[in-house]
């Protein structure tokens, strides 16, 4: 497991929307708090803590558990997937593929620069 961190920086009294970091290959800035929100909302929470806890064999299975519709699991689980939170592993199963969603981060550190 790893540390998920992300910086947040003003600039001029607002936020602006993140950007890969420079110095970190592995870290973003987010520069802007609704892309941060946009991350870290509730529902992101919930599929992170789904994940790690209730251990979904799919994200069929993973939108089951949150009694969401798929749609919206697999885009949230996308997105959390592009920032390093999760990591969606491709399985087969007969002659089906499923998407397995696992836990990357096990912890996130927030910077916030003024």
């Amino acid at each position: 497991m790893t540390t998920r961190e992300i910086t947040i920086k003003e600039s001029k009294g607002t936020f602006f929307p993140f950007k890969k970091s420079k110095n970190n290959k592995d870290g973003y800035d987010f520069t802007d708090i609704a892309a941060l929100r946009q991350v870290l909302g509730n529902e992101k929470a919930k599929i992170l803590s789904v994940i790690k806890l209730g251990k979904p064999n799919s994200l069929y299975d993973l939108a089951k558990k949150l009694n969401r519709n798929f749609k919206s699991v697999y885009e949230d689980s996308k997105l959390l997937q592009r920032f390093g939170f999760i990591e969606l592993v491709e399985e087969k199963t007969k002659n089906r593929k499923r998407l397995v969603p696992k836990i990357v981060s096990d912890t996130i550190t927030i910077h916030i620069k003024i």
